[in-house]
C-alpha cells in the first residue's frame, strides 16, 4: 500500500510538471518604455494566460549594475534593451545563457551588423538606428531650418534649442555618441560633439525625456533613437526624424540570464518576440520599432524605414560593438566631465564664439579671426589621448558613473575621482580661456 501511495504521488508530480510548464511568473529587465513593453506583455500573457509577467524598468546602465549586483541570488529572467555593448558587458561576466532561437526568417546581419552575438547569448529583435527628431511648429515659430546632419547643430541659429540624454543615463545616447566618434573620428567626433552641446537647452536625465520635450515644445530638436521620432509622429505629435549621413544601424537585444529562475518562460518569450506575430507587434504606432524579419515591413506603413531596402541609412558608419564596449565606462565619465558638468561654461564659451563669428562675417579682421581659432581649438581640447580612452587598464578605473556617486562618500577617495577632478581643472580652464579669447575678439569687430 506505501508503495502504491509513493507510485501515485510521482504520477500526480509528473501530471503536475506537464501541466503547469508553461506557468510560473517571468521578471524582465528593461529599458524599453511602457509603451513597447506593457503591448508585449499584454499579448504575450494573452496567448501563455499561466505566465505572469513582471517589468522592471531600468535605464540600460542601471539594469547592468542590477543584474551584476544581485548574480549571487538571480531573481531575473531576461534583459531587454537596445544597446548590444551593454550585453557584451554582461556577457564577458559570464552572466548571460546561451541560447539557439527556434525562429526562421531572421538574417544573419542587418547591412554589415550581425544580428544576433556570434556566440549566442543575446539575440537581435529589433533594428535601431540614431538621428535627430524636431518639432516642426517649433521651428517654425522660431525660424529656424530643420537639420539634416550633425554639423548642422554646430551652427548659431540652434543655440538654446537642442536636447540630448547624457549616455551615462541611457544606452542608446551611448550609442549616439560612439556612432559619431567612430564615424567621424576621436577626435573630430567628440568636437562636433562639444560644439553640438554648446548649442544644448539641456542634458536631459533620462532619454525619455528628450522626445518628450520635443513633443511639447519646451525645446525644439532632440538627438534621439529613431523610434523615438517616429512613435512621435504616428501618434500625431508635429515632429519629424531623419537619419543623418553618420550614424549606426544596430539590432536591439534581448537575453536569458545565467541561471534564470523562470528559463522556460524566457525561452517561450525570445521564441515570441522574434516570431513573424511578435515582429508585426514593432509596427504598433506607438511602438515604431524596425523589425529584423524582412518579411514584415510588407505590413508597414508607407515611408515607414526598411535598413532591408534603404542602403544608406548606417551605410557610413561601419560600428564596432567591442570598440564600444571596452571603452564604454570612460566615452560615458567624458562626456559627463566635458558636458553634462560643466554645460553652463560650454554654452558660455560657445556663445561668444557664435557671437564673434557673426560679426567677422560682417567685418574681417586678422586679429580677431586668429584670437576666435584659438578660442574654438580650446574648446576642442580633450584632457585625454584615443590611445587612453581604449587601453582597458585605463578603463578599470571608471566603476561607476558619477551621477549615481555624488552622493557616495567612498566616491572622493577612489582613482576615478582623482582622474575626473584632473579634468575638470583642465576642462575649465579651457573653457575659460576660449570665452575670454572670443570676447577679445568681439572688441576688433
Amino acid at each position: 500500500m506505501k508503495k502504491f501511495f509513493i507510485i501515485l504521488f510521482l504520477l500526480l508530480l509528473g501530471f503536475k510538471t506537464n501541466a503547469f510548464a508553461n506557468s510560473g511568473n517571468l521578471v524582465i529587465v528593461t529599458s524599453f518604455s511602457k509603451d513597447l513593453t506593457e503591448k508585449f506583455k499584454t499579448e504575450f500573457e494573452k496567448k501563455y494566460p499561466s505566465i505572469k509577467v513582471e517589468i522592471l524598468q531600468k535605464g540600460t546602465p542601471a539594469g547592468v549594475k542590477y543584474i551584476q549586483e544581485t548574480k549571487s541570488n538571480n531573481a531575473t529572467d531576461l534583459f531587454w534593451v537596445s544597446a548590444p555593448d551593454a550585453n557584451e558587458v554582461l556577457k564577458k561576466d559570464s552572466l548571460l545563457f546561451k541560447y539557439t532561437p527556434k525562429v526562421k526568417g531572421i538574417p544573419e546581419k542587418i547591412g554589415s551588423y550581425p544580428t544576433h552575438d556570434k556566440d549566442g547569448y543575446y539575440l537581435g529583435f529589433a533594428a535601431s538606428g540614431y538621428g535627430i527628431m524636431w518639432n516642426t511648429r517649433y521651428l517654425s515659430a522660431n525660424k529656424i531650418p530643420k537639420p539634416k546632419e550633425w554639423s548642422d547643430l554646430i551652427k548659431p541659429v540652434y543655440y538654446n534649442h537642442v536636447g540630448m540624454s547624457s549616455p551615462s543615463r541611457s544606452g542608446t545616447t551611448h550609442l549616439t555618441l560612439e556612432a559619431i566618434l567612430q564615424g567621424e573620428g576621436f577626435s573630430k567626433g567628440w568636437n562636433t560633439m562639444k560644439f553640438i552641446a554648446g548649442n544644448f537647452k539641456t542634458v536631459a536625465a533620462t532619454s525619455f525625456a528628450v522626445p518628450d520635450g520635443v513633443n511639447s515644445g519646451d525645446f525644439g530638436i532632440g538627438i534621439v533613437i529613431d523610434f523615438f521620432g517616429l512613435s512621435s509622429a504616428a501618434s500625431g505629435f508635429p515632429v519629424e526624424f531623419t537619419y543623418p549621413t553618420i550614424t549606426a544601424v544596430v539590432p536591439a537585444n534581448i537575453a536569458i540570464i545565467k541561471n534564470a529562475p523562470n528559463q522556460k518562460n524566457a525561452e517561450l518569450f525570445v521564441e515570441f518576440l522574434l516570431s513573424p506575430e511578435g515582429q508585426t507587434i514593432l509596427l504598433d504606432p506607438k511602438i515604431s520599432r524596425l523589425p529584423v524579419n524582412p518579411e514584415t515591413y510588407a505590413k508597414a506603413p508607407k515611408d515607414f524605414p526598411n535598413p532591408f531596402k534603404d542602403k544608406s541609412i548606417g551605410k557610413a558608419v561601419n560600428f564596432d560593438v567591442n570598440l564600444s564596449e571596452k571603452r564604454y565606462s570612460v566615452i560615458n565619465a567624458l562626456f559627463d566631465a566635458m558636458i553634462t558638468y560643466r554645460l553652463n561654461e560650454l554654452k558660455e564659451a560657445i556663445s561668444s564664439i557664435n557671437k564673434a563669428e557673426l560679426a567677422l562675417a560682417k567685418k574681417d579682421n586678422a586679429q580677431a579671426k586668429a584670437l576666435v581659432k584659438e578660442a574654438k581649438d580650446l574648446v576642442s581640447k580633450l584632457p585625454i589621448t584615443e590611445a587612453q580612452a581604449n587601453d582597458p587598464a585605463f578603463n578599470v578605473i571608471f566603476t561607476k558613473s558619477r551621477l549615481d556617486a555624488k552622493d557616495n562618500e567612498k566616491y572622493a577617495g577612489t582613482r576615478q575621482a582623482e582622474v575626473e577632478a584632473e579634468w575638470d581643472k583642465q576642462i575649465v580652464s579651457n573653457y575659460t580661456k576660449a570665452k575670454e579669447k572670443a570676447q577679445q575678439a568681439l572688441k576688433f569687430l
